[in-house]
């Protein structure tokens, strides 16, 4: 009786255990989305192919932060990371973020000199990836203004950007302007 007693209560508490994981995951798994797993390894910007628009962040992997923004987010060439983020990425559909507000009092405002254009050299030496930081805002973008190489630098091929800055690779050596917008 004592051993049926115990493979009974067993038994209980792992269906418990599993209905609490279940309970517990991210309202993603219940919508049916597949995360993406992207990893920033050994600290260098990576790019992950996703075919979405945004994302959310449901699981971090790593000990390094992972900052919407900073370290993670998505643009016109996916989904990226850098700086040691690494987690579980799921795709947000319209209407299903929203940025938090800003805390009262309007939060964090850049200075009245921050809206301006920077002008940066990014160079790809021996055809290997570079990132070249320079903080371009929420709302700034960036141009390549002249190429310095032999090696042709085409946007979203050998260089582009990001909010944190700019990457180069494949040998492209240019000038770039970045609007940097708050």
């Amino acid at each position: 009786m004592f051993r049926m007693r115990s493979v009974s209560m067993g038994m209980t508490a792992g269906l418990l255990a599993g209905f609490f994981w279940l309970a517990a995951a991210p309202a993603a798994r219940a919508q049916g989305r597949d995360p993406v797993r992207c990893g920033s390894d050994d600290g260098h910007f990576t790019r992950c192919q996703v075919p979405w628009r945004d994302a959310e962040l449901i699981r971090q992997e790593s000990n390094s932060p992972c900052t919407r923004g900073q370290t993670w987010g998505v643009d016109r060439g996916g989904l990226w990371v850098d700086r040691g983020c690494r987690g579980q990425f799921v795709e947000i559909r319209r209407g299903g973020y929203a940025p938090p507000p800003p805390p009262s009092g309007g939060g964090w405002r850049p200075g009245p000199d921050w809206n301006r254009e920077i002008r940066l050299q990014c160079e790809s030496n021996d055809r290997e990836y570079h990132f070249c930081q320079v903080d371009v805002g929420g709302h700034g973008g960036v141009r390549l203004l002249r190429q310095l190489s032999g090696s042709p630098c085409r946007q979203d091929a050998s260089w582009g950007w990001n909010r944190a800055g700019v990457w180069v690779s494949k040998g492209c050596r240019g000038l770039f302007s970045v609007d940097r917008r708050w």
